[in-house]
């Protein structure tokens, strides 16, 4: 099926009865007792968890189960365990059975997010899809888009927002506790285990049975199968299929930042980074982002990301920890009363300097469950956080830091409202990006 198919398809669906019911008008029409039919979309690796926390719901029957490696790590284990539910090794095929489910779960590498997403948002299905996001800064454009045209509940698998440290660290700012921020600093200093080879290798290696290498390769340029260096982990590490480091981890560590300080898009961009090919990401970079000020800054607000093993914010800014062991990955937001360090992870955030703040009383917030608040807002119960109108923007920024690492050195002009840089045509070529023939999304 290609994507003038999904095209015609999508028209139908829009202009007819074929169209999905909103979440609104889920309980009046359907009562209250009806489950949310669910498909998955990459079952393996972090779609384990994802359809496994969605599955959680008791509202929820997974119906639908797709993935292009038949193996027990992936297609295997979900087919065992939800076996009433279809299976596919091509996910155009779901699309095919519209009718059978009301939501979907897109679980793939970076590069797919968007070309799957979007013909079933298009149809008119609920999305939960992992971050970041999308593979760039257009397709993140088109997936909020899609959301407000059909009116869908979305949700952003940057699960950490849910927790309790991260709640708490965002009420934190929002109750003045540090003042106005003036400065964040936001950090991954841990290794890239994902990245085995710094230039693609010469030759090819069999395909294992079963694997479906061209279904996974998709909307990406053509390229011979390699054992270990792609499917189903170490595709992190290539330019064609994710966004290196920041792409990695920026939708979870920059998140509390951006929900405390309520930020939009950010007005420049400058990056520094190892040297790079056109196949593998940097080593490390370094991303000064300024973003224009909200009620929570004193003015204009600079966000500065560091990625690579042991690539941490200055001395003068970790100094502001005191005895404290700085965390492998975090933020710390420099405020005009105090400091506030988010540790990313399990740990809750912490007031700084210590003694200034030994007797103010933190609220821990609730944490609450990321995967069953996407199947409730389906079915007009609450609200999600990181729908794709917040986590869109927040995907955007992200990438436009991913397109400053392979401009380095230069400063680069963002007008969020054309999707170009104002002073820079050859970084405005990165919003977007060519796909396969016959791959080729149809967009909003």
């Amino acid at each position: 099926m290609h994507s003038s198919h999904v095209s015609r398809r999508s028209f139908l669906a829009c202009t007819g009865a074929a169209a999905v019911l909103s979440a609104a008008s889920w309980s009046r029409v359907h009562g209250a007792g009806n489950k949310l039919r669910v498909a998955s979309v990459g079952t393996g690796g972090k779609g384990t968890s994802d359809l496994n926390g969605v599955a959680a719901s008791p509202e929820v029957q997974v119906v639908g189960l797709c993935d292009i490696d038949p193996s027990e790590k992936h297609l295997g284990w979900a087919a065992k365990k939800f076996t009433d539910a279809k299976t596919y090794a091509d996910w155009r095929r779901l699309i095919d059975d519209e009718k059978n489910f009301d939501a979907l779960i897109v679980s793939t590498p970076d590069h797919m997010h968007a070309p799957v997403a979007l013909p079933a948002m298009q149809l008119r299905k609920h999305i939960f899809c992992q971050k970041p996001l999308t593979h760039t800064v257009h397709e993140a454009r088109q997936m909020r888009k899609a959301a407000a045209k059909y009116n869908l509940v979305t949700q952003m698998g940057n699960q950490v927002q849910s927790s309790e440290n991260y709640r708490t660290a965002v009420k934190l700012v929002h109750d003045g506790a540090i003042g106005k921020v003036k400065a964040v600093h936001s950090w991954q200093a841990g290794g890239v285990r994902w990245r085995l080879v710094d230039d693609r290798p010469a030759g090819s290696d069999p395909i294992p049975a079963g694997l479906n290498w061209d279904n996974w390769l998709g909307v990406a340029k053509e390229r011979p199968f390699k054992e270990k260096l792609y499917h189903s982990f170490n595709w992190r590490a290539w330019q064609d299929f994710s966004n290196g480091q920041l792409g990695d981890f920026g939708c979870h560590i920059l998140d509390p930042v951006f929900l405390a300080l309520k930020l939009t898009a950010p007005s420049t961009i400058l990056a520094k980074a190892a040297p790079m090919n056109n196949e593998t990401w940097s080593k490390w970079s370094t991303v000064d982002y300024t973003f224009p000020g909200t009620e929570l800054t004193a003015g204009s607000i600079p966000v500065t990301w560091y990625d690579g093993e042991g690539q941490l914010p200055p001395a003068e800014v970790t100094a502001l920890v005191g005895s404290m062991k700085l965390p492998g990955s975090g933020s710390i937001l420099i405020g005009e009363k105090g400091n506030l360090l988010i540790p990313h992870g399990s740990a809750m955030p912490k007031l700084l300097p210590e003694e200034k703040f030994a007797s103010y009383k933190i609220d821990p917030q609730p944490k609450g469950d990321h995967y069953v608040a996407w199947a409730d807002a389906c079915r007009g119960i609450g609200k999600t956080v990181s729908n794709f109108d917040y986590a869109g923007n927040l995907t955007e920024s992200v990438l436009l830091g991913t397109i400053a690492i392979r401009r380095p050195g230069e400063t680069l002009t963002w007008d969020a409202e054309k999707l170009t840089f104002a002073n820079n045509a050859a970084a405005t070529t990165l919003v977007t990006k060519p796909y396969r023939k016959g791959w080729e999304p149809a967009w909003v």
